[in-house]
């Protein structure tokens, strides 16, 4: 078992790419995830890992290693999985991860109901507004909100969630109401959100001629959708948002929708995972429970 230990140490530092990150993963201290690296670079007789203060990589018997080590934990994980349907009693961890602003509002609140049920199962939740890999990440389910785009992983569209326009009164006082989708391009300061590797932003707007697509431009980005929420709500500018985001400051006037008649297109809402986790008693599980559960909670 301590070597198996180790090789999910080794797997994880490799894919997060740093032993505090690695180890913080797995609940483990810096200093244990480091003994761990130590004593299976003990028991191989070879160096898995190029240190230097700034960066850790994997050597290239390292990489090798990697690939093979790998494979036993996924070889591993699926056995338990077998012997946890026979059993009807899952047990272990599922790595998720969603958008702040929808794992917020939406998934972490019905994690405690879920554990409650299967206790034996950990739940590691990570939130990012950020493109994630599944596989580079080590995770078993991706809750994405936005265009849902083939891919190699198995899709479950959960919903289509309503879109807003939104500015604060102060902000339309100062700059005008926009009365027609162009009107955005004329001194507005749209609030995007960009992360690295983003594409190109557009605001893809509803009209009785069909879909417009606008190319949004603002002043300033962020990389997290609650701080364009924020700006909104101290006037700095205009917001494209899911409605159950912002649904409460409508209701109080703290913001207000802007071209009603030309909404955003609907964001679909889902959860993406690998075709062989759903062999895994816990992740379907999982994936069931949260489908249904947040399925009510978006339209409500």
């Amino acid at each position: 078992m301590p070597y198996l230990e180790s090789l999910r140490v080794f797997v994880r530092v490799v894919e997060l790419g740093s032993i505090t990150s690695g180890g913080r993963d797995l609940r483990l201290t810096p200093a244990v995830a480091s003994n761990r690296i130590k004593e299976l670079e003990s028991r191989l007789g070879v160096r898995l890992f190029n240190r230097t203060t700034r960066n850790l990589s994997p050597t290239e018997v390292g990489k090798v290693f990697y690939d093979h080590a790998r494979k036993v934990i996924v070889a591993l994980e699926e056995a338990e999985a077998v012997v946890a349907d026979f059993s009807d009693h899952p047990r272990g961890s599922i790595r998720v991860t969603a958008p702040l602003g929808v794992g917020r509002r939406i998934i972490a609140p019905l994690i405690p109901a879920f554990s409650e049920m299967y206790p034996d199962v950990d739940v590691r939740l990570r939130l990012s507004d950020r493109n994630v890999d599944l596989l580079e990440d080590g995770l078993d389910v991706a809750f994405v909100l936005g265009e849902l785009k083939d891919s190699n992983f198995k899709l479950r569209k959960i919903s289509d969630c309503d879109r807003v326009l939104v500015a604060a009164p102060s902000y339309l006082a100062a700059k005008g109401t926009p009365q027609a989708p162009d009107d955005l391009l004329k001194g507005h300061n749209c609030l995007l959100l960009r992360f690295p590797r983003s594409p190109e932003y557009y605001w893809t707007l509803q009209t009785d001629k069909g879909t417009r697509k606008i190319e949004a431009k603002g002043r300033f980005d962020a990389d997290d959708g609650d701080v364009l929420t924020q700006w909104a709500l101290e006037g700095a500018g205009i917001a494209n948002k899911v409605r159950f985001d912002v649904g409460h400051h409508l209701e109080s006037g703290a913001l207000v929708e802007v071209l009603p008649e030309t909404p955003p297109l609907p964001a679909a809402f889902g959860c993406l995972y690998p075709h062989r986790k759903f062999q895994d008693p816990k992740i379907r599980l999982f994936v069931d429970y949260m489908s249904a559960e947040a399925r009510q909670r978006i339209a409500s």
